[in-house]
């Protein structure tokens, strides 16, 4: 079993940075590739980003590349998600996740435990 807790979300303005963090319980993380989603009232979620095990393969989607960076520190089971150039459409819930399936990390069905959320708006 693995919780995880986000942080870090807020208010920021277009063209700002946020840097999220998602803490995990729990001395198997480092087993876990891990993965950031975002999901908008009405829409499906949406995948952003994932990372290996070790942190050394990354993974984003097309729209994040060159603004967003996954990265994780497994001696303090986290992962963190640096958010620059943020865009008003980047306005979401985002989640991390520790993926358990090996089909396709950018499928949320890939992934077995999800934090609880933290609210990112860019306001124009």
């Amino acid at each position: 079993q693995v919780q995880l807790v986000e942080s870090g979300g807020g208010l920021v303005q277009a063209g700002g940075s946020l840097r999220l963090s998602c803490v995990a319980s729990g001395r198997t993380f480092s087993t876990y590739p891990m993965g950031w989603f975002r999901q908008t009232p009405g829409k499906e979620r949406e995948f952003v980003a994932a990372i290996g095990k070790s942190g050394s393969t990354t993974y984003y989607a097309d729209t994040m590349k060159g603004r967003f960076t996954i990265s994780r520190d497994n001696a303090k089971t986290t992962v963190f998600l640096q958010m620059n150039s943020l865009k008003p459409e980047d306005t979401a819930v985002y989640y991390c996740a520790a993926r358990l399936g090996r089909k396709d990390y950018r499928l949320g069905s890939d992934y077995g435990y999800w934090g609880q959320g933290t609210q990112v708006t860019v306001s124009s």
